[in-house]
């Protein structure tokens, strides 16, 4: 774990803010949280402790969260935050999936706007347009799991289409 100082939304003030702002607190917080290796398991000798691994059930890469992302991310990080506390090398490991067929359509309105035919650029410039729509959306939904205060370990973060998954 990195030493950081507390972000300013911790440390200044001596009295609270008479309405809370969670612009002002819970992105600082997170960032700090995240910088500092909070997420990370903790590192142990092979046998010397219990760990708990949580893989993340990976949301499509292609839309936002839904109440049922919710509910998931809450439960997993409950368990994840339990297992910390309890002393546990704990690790819940983030990643998107490719939505293949979801991801297929986006990208082709996305080419019918400009008057571009998937067939006319070929299989291989498909492709191409399909990983800078990725490269360009992608962080949307993992953003979003972040503002719900997700303790992920986002150093490790990946993604289906990924070499060495597929």
């Amino acid at each position: 774990r990195v030493d950081l100082p507390l972000p300013a939304c911790v440390t200044e003030g001596d009295e609270m803010a008479p309405q809370y702002d969670p612009t002002a607190v819970e992105q600082p917080l997170y960032k700090w949280w995240e910088a500092s290796g909070f997420f990370k398991p903790s590192q142990y000798k092979e046998g010397e402790k219990k760990s708990y691994v949580l893989p993340m059930p990976p949301p499509n890469v292609t839309g936002g969260l839904h109440m049922g992302h919710a509910m998931f991310v809450a439960l997993q990080d409950i368990l994840a935050r339990y297992h910390r506390m309890k002393g546990e090398p704990t690790l819940w490991l983030p990643g998107t999936d490719h939505a293949g067929i979801a991801t297929q359509l986006l990208v082709e309105r996305s080419l019918n706007a400009q008057g571009i035919n998937r067939y006319d650029l070929g299989r291989d410039k498909f492709l191409e347009k399909v990983w800078e729509w990725k490269g360009e959306k992608g962080g949307y939904i993992t953003e979003q799991l972040r503002r719900l205060g997700a303790s992920a370990d986002w150093s490790r973060e990946r993604f289906t289409m990924d070499d060495g998954l597929s």
